[in-house]
Formats: structure tokens, C-alpha cells, sequence
């Protein structure tokens, strides 16, 4: 067996044994920062309670809307000018810095002046968001992860992370040990992108790299921003889409009723990792098979429907049953509120595994344009939604306008344009496993 996996190795060219070691490095960090942040998590939120964990989730949530502006949409294509053209390092690198760096300032201003505008009396609030705000100006350093993803070195990146990640939750857990109050949590989420922006900066110095060669362009700055302003309006739709509902409900609820939802959104989407893997392992599949012939393209996408349909349903339908036990176990009797919205949020899984899955085939056929365009529908609609159903039923209608959201979104949107119907017909035989129950019947005739 050993002798066999050799000889594969020695088979897969340089280039792909790269990209092999890049996505595994990638992966374990997903995997060790899902388990770990589950663990300390749970057990911060049973340390702060409801309504400060809730206080705590709903500032991370509004600076969240505010972050495209620090993020500037910039990621992708300077990883995509500097594979291109590595020379160009010092003056993308520099000019992407400052920009970033006055986005993470303006984003701060932002933030603050919005939320003294909605809370003017709750000073504490206000601390909250205006310390989870000063950690966007942090996010300029991302810009030395863009140059080690362009290298196809992503390791040194997950090692600067990680070694932020693991010792700021080691500060989590000392603080619960100490009764620290609650801002020294937001203080600590802050510390934790301050100190992987320094620990980036060590990577990049070590690896032969320095800073201070940096130089801004005015030129370049004005490429970048025209290359990035649709990725920023994007970013802002995408983010309304994920976070107005707990911004929502701090706004027309209470705290605690942020907390208790918060909770079953952590749990809900605590395995989305995993079908952006699957998407990213088969895509040059997918892509290649479009060469191959048309039944052999429409045959691995309908399968990955049905693989996303499959695991969804193998997720979905146990936390359905359980998520009272599980948010029990998990954060105690304080949060047991919080079962029937993991119980409804648990099928946005669903759609979002569908909406994907489509990324293959949207990318192939050049109509990246409508995924930007049902994003913005389902964030109107979720919107609207949280507005009529939160008064009423809180978290759970918050729950229920998520699912709706996704499945307008990723789903219901492709029976309206004639370009994508094709894969709202592949979606609903996914829904229905159909292609699995015609497997079945087969295999049971051929029996």
C-alpha cells in the first residue's frame, strides 16, 4: 500500500503536489479553528449569559456590516496581480496596505457614529462596537497573506493565525478564570487580530520579505479601487445578508434574545466549511468535464447536487430532532431558548450548499453576475422578513427569514431567468433524491 501511495506522489507534478499541501494546510486550519473556537465558545457564552453574550454577538455582527469597507474587496485581485506578475510586489503590496489601512480607519469612524446615533444612552454598546471596530484597522496586514496565497504558500499564513487564535483563546479561558468583565472579551477578539497582524509581519520578515520596501502608488491605488468597487458594494450585500438579523434583533428585541439566537447560529453554521471543500476539491473536475462532453458536465454536476442534497439532509434532519439536547449540552439551560431557532436555521444548510454547489458551473458558464444579483434579492428579502416576523416570534422568525432568504437565493431565483432553469431543474431532483432513489430501485430490481 505504501509502495502504491509513492507511486502515486511521484506521478502528480510539482505543481499540483503544491497545491495539494497548500489546500491541506488550508483545511486542518478550518478543522482546528472550528473545533477549538466551539470549545471556548460554548464556553464564554456560559460564562457571559444570554444577554451579554447577546450584547457581545451584536456588536461582532454590526461592525460586521461595516467591514467591506476595511476589507475593500481587494483580496482576490491582488493575490491575481501578484501570481501574474511578482515584480510588481512592493508597489501592490504597499499601495494595498494603505488603502486597507484608511478603510479599517473610515470603517472605525463609521461604526462608532452609527451606533452612538442608534444607542445614544447605551455607553456600553457604544465601547462594545468602537473596540470590535479598531480591530478592522488590523486587517491591513492581510495584505502579506495575499502575497503568500499568490506563492501558493499558504502554511506561513496558517502558522501566523494560528499561533494568534490559539493563544488569545488560552487568554479567553484565563479571563473567565479571573470573572473579567465583559469588555474584556471585545478587548480580546481585537487583541486576536492585533496580534496575527504582528505575527504575519514576523512570517513575512523571516521568510527574506520587508516592510519597509513597501511603496504606495496613487496609480496603483486607483487600479485597485477600480478593479474592487463592485467587490465592495458585493461585500456589503453579502454581509447584510449574514448579520442583519442579529443587528435586527438587538434593535427591536433585547440582548438576551441576540444571545440566545447567536447561539443557535454558531452551532447552525459550524459545519459550512465543509461544502466550499467538497466545491473546491471537484471544480477543475467540473471544468475539465465541459471539454469532455456536455452528458459527461451535466452528469458530475447533477452529482454534486446530489452529494450537497445528501449531506445536508444527513446533517439537518438528526439537529432538527435534537437541537434541544444539543444546546443543552452544549451551553447549558441558559440558552435551551435557543433550540427551536437551531432547529429552523439547520435547513438554511440546505440552500447554501445548493448555492455552493452551483459556483462550478456559474463560473463555467460566465454568469457570476447573477449569483451578485440573488445575493442582493436575498438579502432584500431578509430584510423585509426580519422587519414583519422578529416583533412577533424573535430569534425564530429571525430563523425562519434566514431559511426563506437562502432558498430565494440559492434556489427559487433560478426558476425566473431561463439562462439558469437548467439548474433549478438539477437542484429540485437534488431536493427530492430522486437520481439516489432511482439507484436504489435499480440496484433492488438488479437484486
Amino acid at each position: 500500500m505504501l509502495d502504491k501511495l509513492t507511486g502515486v506522489s511521484q506521478k502528480l507534478s510539482p505543481g499540483l503536489r503544491k497545491i495539494i499541501s497548500n489546500t491541506a494546510w488550508l483545511f486542518g486550519e478550518k478543522i482546528l479553528q472550528m473545533g477549538l473556537g466551539l470549545l471556548v465558545g460554548v464556553w464564554v457564552a456560559r460564562y457571559l449569559t444570554p444577554e451579554k453574550f447577546g450584547l457581545l454577538n451584536y456588536a461582532i455582527a454590526f461592525v460586521g456590516l461595516f467591514s467591506p469597507i476595511a476589507t475593500l474587496g481587494l483580496g482576490n485581485i491582488v493575490v491575481r496581480d501578484l501570481a501574474k506578475d511578482p515584480s510588481c510586489k512592493e508597489e501592490t503590496l504597499g499601495t494595498a496596505f494603505v488603502l486597507k489601512l484608511l478603510g479599517g480607519v473610515v470603517t472605525l469612524l463609521l461604526t462608532v457614529g452609527t451606533v452612538v446615533l442608534l444607542k445614544p444612552e447605551d455607553t456600553l454598546t457604544q465601547w462594545l462596537v468602537g473596540i470590535a471596530a479598531t480591530g478592522t484597522i488590523f486587517l491591513a496586514f492581510e495584505c502579506i497573506d495575499f502575497w503568500f496565497q499568490s506563492q501558493v504558500q499558504s502554511k506561513y499564513t496558517v502558522w501566523s493565525t494560528n499561533s494568534a487564535y490559539l493563544l488569545i483563546n488560552g487568554v479567553k479561558i484565563a479571563l473567565i478564570q479571573m470573572g473579567a468583565p465583559l469588555i474584556a472579551f471585545s478587548c480580546a477578539l481585537t487583541a486576536e487580530k492585533a496580534m496575527g497582524a504582528v505575527a504575519l509581519a514576523i512570517t513575512y520578515h523571516t521568510k527574506g520579505h520587508f516592510l519597509k520596501a513597501w511603496r504606495f502608488s496613487f496609480a496603483r491605488a486607483k487600479y485597485l479601487l477600480m478593479q474592487s468597487w463592485p467587490l465592495i458594494l458585493s461585500g456589503f450585500v453579502i454581509m447584510i445578508y449574514m448579520r442583519i438579523d442579529q443587528v435586527m434583533l438587538g434593535q427591536m428585541r433585547d440582548s438576551s434574545e441576540v444571545g440566545i439566537y447567536s447561539a443557535a447560529v454558531k452551532v447552525s453554521e459550524l459545519w459550512y466549511f465543509i461544502p466550499g471543500s467538497i466545491v473546491q476539491s471537484v471544480f477543475p473536475s467540473i471544468v475539465k468535464s465541459k471539454e469532455i462532453g456536455e452528458a459527461v458536465y451535466e452528469e458530475r454536476l447533477q452529482k454534486l447536487f446530489d452529494i450537497m442534497a445528501l449531506l445536508s439532509y444527513t446533517v439537518a434532519i438528526p439537529l432538527t430532532f435534537f437541537s434541544g439536547q444539543i444546546v443543552t449540552l452544549l451551553y447549558g439551560q441558559n440558552y435551551a431558548a435557543s433550540a427551536p431557532s437551531l432547529a429552523v436555521l439547520i435547513w438554511a444548510g440546505l440552500f447554501v450548499s445548493l448555492g455552493v454547489a452551483r459556483t462550478p458551473w456559474l463560473i463555467t458558464e460566465g454568469l457570476m453576475k447573477f449569483s451578485a444579483a440573488t445575493t442582493a434579492v436575498g438579502a432584500a428579502v431578509n430584510m423585509v422578513l426580519n422587519f414583519l416576523l422578529i416583533p412577533s416570534y424573535g430569534g425564530l422568525g429571525a430563523g425562519i427569514a434566514t431559511v426563506i432568504a437562502q432558498m430565494v437565493a440559492s434556489y427559487g431565483a433560478h426558476a425566473l431567468y431561463p439562462k439558469t432553469r437548467k439548474i433549478f431543474i438539477k437542484q429540485t431532483r437534488s431536493l427530492l433524491l430522486l437520481d439516489l432513489i432511482k439507484d436504489l430501485l435499480k440496484r433492488a430490481r438488479s437484486n
